[in-house]
């Protein structure tokens, strides 16, 4: 959002939240808030429009981060643990990932704080010294964000607390909503909020709520709620005719090349884009959550540049730079990935497009070689190929004819692999700094159309879920091979879904609840990551509930726990 506030200046609106304060719960409620906005400031016009701003803060300290994609991308059938970093518990699904993680707790607390000001927009709306049309559209924005809010929530840990009144002082009172409560208030916001949102592709003010965005939204829930304990018989038909009114109403259209879609810039305010969570390069507004002590790429900004890379820094004819970025070494593609999911590499551009394969020298001389045992040596000048990633095999022959190191599979390790480049950001200041200011493209229409396909076949209607996958898969054909691209209806099945979503959306922080959603987390972490097979089980479909929440919440009349903790943690 062009004009979005620091969220800092209005964190008075969610304090109260479900103790949502680091501090003991005897010390949260013996604090005095002292904050220099107050109460009725959300009454007058600045503040209200303060306050609607303030509620989208909340969606970067999920999107775009190290822990947001922590929660999304480890553990899964595509990405497996890097050499360096933390939080591997994730990935590994041991003892490690349990009530006292720190990252769960922070997007735990960042997402009620985002409801609470969501509630107080939707409450005080009538009061507010705006124009009626302004509070019918705030309302709306906020309703979208609340059952944004309250959709990952649900995804991750399951039925949690359910507010829909404003919290205004700290509370031991909390319980556990269903599952179907939860989806319930969701789908009430959002089908409440479609009619009052701003109908145009772009809103005025880039970044806010859009009715398309809304739509888009009520497509992926209803999908995932026909797989949980509160499915409909009518919720892929919903999905398909949500995703169709994106499709059909708004004007988007996919960008006929697939790489386009992630250049930084302009291009990333684009005709595929539904909606974008906004970074900048200003530090003061481009926080997220506080930093977490010693985590590392948790500084704020859209820093997910810092987490796919491979440590090209330290090989033969290259030192770090801005262009190839800071390497982190967090998530390296699996076997499975590369050699199933992105198999079709004569056909479809997405490999290619999709992972960095060729370094060129920034660092001149002669040096000895690591990774390639072809040859002993190599000699650059400023910009040869220093190394190259085929994806393939090459004989001892065929390697010692490059006068660079080739990396092949069998090389492949926790430090060096193929690396994700759809994050990149060439536009921070050094080449250390760690907050990123693209956008993180949170909606774009190549998932809408991966919707359709799904609630379509899951409909039994095979023939249009052919058409809606096959519009995806023309886009990412290499020029020529449109039609080669193309699928059949005796192609069309769940597996090609599971693939396709995995080829179109790698590393967009979808992949762990899709797992969760189709109901075969388990079953594809055993076959396709041997890190996290020998310990995944039934319990990781959900997220152990922060510890914190658990001690601040009252215990019930009889004693037991007022906030009972997810099975298995």
């Amino acid at each position: 959002m062009n004009s979005i506030i620091n969220a800092k200046s209005f964190r008075i609106l969610g304090l109260a939240a479900l103790l949502l304060s680091g501090q003991a719960c005897k010390d949260v409620l013996e604090e005095k808030v002292i904050s220099s906005i107050g109460n009725d400031y959300v009454n007058t016009p600045k503040g209200f429009e303060d306050a609607a701003k303030a509620a989208y803060a909340p969606l970067r300290s999920f999107y775009g981060t190290q822990q947001g994609l922590t929660m999304t991308e480890f553990g899964t059938d595509l990405y497996a643990t890097g050499a360096d970093g933390g939080y591997k518990g994730f990935h590994f699904y041991d003892t490690q990932l349990n009530s006292f993680v720190d990252f769960l707790q922070n997007v735990w607390e960042e997402l009620y704080r985002g409801i609470n000001t969501c509630n107080s927009v939707i409450e005080r709306a009538p009061a507010a010294s705006v124009s009626d049309a302004i509070k019918k559209l705030r309302v709306a924005e906020a309703k979208f964000l609340r059952a944004h809010y309250y959709f990952i929530l649900v995804q991750q840990w399951g039925g949690v607390d359910l507010r829909l009144t404003e919290t205004l002082l700290p509370t031991k009172k909390t319980s556990r909503a269903t599952e179907a409560d939860i989806y319930k208030a969701i789908l009430s916001d959002l089908e409440s909020a479609v009619p009052d949102l701003d109908p145009k592709i772009r809103s005025a003010d880039y970044g806010r709520a859009t009715k398309a965005a809304a739509e888009h939204l009520l497509a992926r829930v209803y999908l995932t709620k026909a797989t949980s304990s509160a499915k409909a018989a009518d919720d892929y038909a919903k999905a398909a005719t949500y995703a169709q009114s994106v499709i059909a109403n708004y004007g988007f259209k996919l960008l006929p090349d697939f790489a386009s879609v992630f250049a930084q810039g302009a291009g990333e305010i684009n005709d595929e884009v539904i909606f974008a969570v906004q970074y900048t390069s200003d530090p003061l507004t481009n926080a997220s959550t506080p930093p977490v002590a010693n985590s590392g790429g948790n500084t704020g900004g859209n820093n997910l540049h810092l987490f796919f890379g491979m440590q090209y820094d330290v090989q033969a004819g290259m030192v770090r730079d801005i262009f190839y970025g800071r390497p982190f070494k967090r998530l390296r593609p699996t076997k499975f990935a590369l050699e199933t999911v992105f198999k079709d590499r004569v056909n479809d551009s997405r490999y290619k497009k999709t992972f960095r394969d060729t370094w060129l020298s920034n660092a001149p001389g002669t040096y000895n070689t690591a990774f390639d045992d072809s040859k002993k040596t190599v000699t650059f000048k400023a910009g040869d190929t220093a190394i190259y990633i085929p994806g393939v095999e090459w004989t001892p022959a065929q390697r010692a004819a490059k006068p660079y190191q080739v990396l092949v599979p069998s090389a492949y390790n926790e430090a060096l692999f193929p690396t994700l480049q759809k994050f990149f950001d060439p536009l921070r200041p050094d080449r250390t700094y760690e907050p990123g200011s693209r956008d993180y493209l949170a909606f774009r229409l190549a998932e809408t159309y991966l919707i359709l396909a799904e609630a379509q076949l899951k409909l039994g209607k095979t023939a249009e879920a052919t058409t809606a996958i096959n519009v995806v898969r023309r886009r990412a054909a290499w020029p020529g091979r449109e039609a080669a691209m193309e699928i059949t209806s005796a192609q069309m099945d769940m597996e090609m879904i599971y693939q396709e979503r995995g080829r179109e959306l790698l590393g967009e922080q979808t992949r762990w609840m899709d797992l969760k959603r189709w109901g075969n987390l388990v079953e594809r972490v055993k076959l396709y990551n041997p890190q996290a097979a020998p310990n995944v089980k039934d319990i990781h479909n959900l997220r152990p509930i922060p510890q914190t929440q658990i001690d601040r919440t009252e215990k019930s009349a009889d004693g037991s726990v007022g906030f009972a903790q997810n099975p298995g943690y």
